[in-house]
């Protein structure tokens, strides 16, 4: 081994490159490790059912929806008027100028104008799903 790879090496954060295994666990022929974490089962049925691509989409527009009516409306979320917008509701009506005038009547107090937020939010809701409800287990 020569100077300059030792040099190279001996420069190297301790765990760079390298792979630690714990003792006991995961040992050859004990089978898959197994984790108790009802987190992250219940998130894996969720993702599941709905499918992790749609239901990011839907938070990303959610979160744009907010950000949107903060300005149209001049205040924070916790301070903005009794507003529903529920994407899917404008999902279930057939017609693009049907959810325009949906989302109109919702935006009828505002005082700013609101044809610029209603055009980009049916653009972006164009080809999305419908998500179901999540069926409730009877005990």
């Amino acid at each position: 081994m020569s100077t300059a790879s030792a040099e190279t090496t001996a420069q190297l954060p301790p765990a760079a490159g390298r792979v630690f295994f714990q003792p006991g666990v995961g040992c050859a022929g004990s089978g898959p490790i197994q984790r108790d974490d009802p987190v992250q089962k219940k998130q894996g049925k969720v993702t599941v059912k709905y499918d992790r691509k749609e239901l990011r989409k839907r938070l990303i527009l959610e979160e744009w929806i907010i950000e949107q009516l903060s300005e149209l409306y001049d205040c924070e979320e916790e301070e903005m008027p009794e507003l529903e917008i529920d994407i899917d509701d404008l999902l279930e009506v057939n017609s693009e100028d049907e959810r325009a005038v949906k989302l109109q009547e919702s935006l009828s107090d505002c005082y700013k104008p609101t044809d610029d937020f209603v055009r980009e939010l049916l653009g972006r809701i164009r080809g999305m799903r419908k998500l179901s409800a999540p069926q409730k287990k009877s005990f």
